[in-house]
């Protein structure tokens, strides 16, 4: 069973709304009950950082996703502020994640002269390049474009964690993987055949 976390924040329709035109059974749900029941996990989410976090400590989430993420080793995918909750804290609100990752949430910092003309939030298509071997891009070809929209990104400690990274005046890291612990920076949703593509890889790992 898919289950979308519902903690308040976010785009869950539309991630819901894609699984079901492609054909795959998810549910939406804040219920304890049928997240423990899940055996793929998808936290999406919009938003502020320390927002999510707060959402999450109220909803009375965080040991039940340690549980499913940590100890029964459930397949997890994090989108955009989702997999941003991954890390250990973020720049934004000076608040701890849930620290699955050794990452920090770090604001885009756009040096001169770029700063002129590229501006934050990034918005718009960019491509993806896969820097190891990733069921969860199988069949979707090299620097594929995806749809971002964010003004923060991930900055891994250990680098065994990067899956993926894309360009933005500097390079960052836009999607991680390490075990059953997948997350992209990019909205799969919004991004047309790939993103249908991913979300079916990680459905069949």
């Amino acid at each position: 069973m898919i289950v979308i976390v519902d903690y308040g924040v976010g785009n869950l329709r539309s991630v819901f709304n894609k699984l079901k035109r492609i054909g795959l059974n998810a549910e939406i749900s804040s219920d304890p009950t049928v997240i423990s029941r899940a055996d793929r996990i998808i936290l999406p989410g919009v938003g502020h950082f320390r927002a999510g976090m707060q959402k999450l400590k109220e909803y009375g989430f965080i040991d039940l996703l340690n549980q499913k993420v940590l100890k029964e080793k459930v397949p997890v995918l994090g989108i955009c502020l989702g997999v941003q909750l991954f890390s250990k804290k973020s720049e934004e609100g000076s608040c701890e994640g849930l620290g699955w990752i050794d990452a920090e949430t770090v604001l885009f910092k756009i040096p001169e002269p770029d700063k002129y003309k590229l501006k934050v939030p990034h918005v718009g298509w960019n491509s993806v390049s896969i820097v190891k071997d990733s069921s969860l891009f199988k069949g979707i070809r090299p620097d594929e474009m995806f749809y971002f929209v964010h003004s923060y990104h991930l900055q891994c400690n250990n680098p065994s964690f990067v899956l993926g990274k894309s360009e933005y005046s500097y390079e960052f890291v836009s999607c991680v993987e390490q075990d059953n612990i997948m997350g992209v920076q990019f909205h799969p949703e919004k991004s047309q055949d790939a993103g249908i593509q991913l979300f079916e890889n990680f459905v069949n790992l």
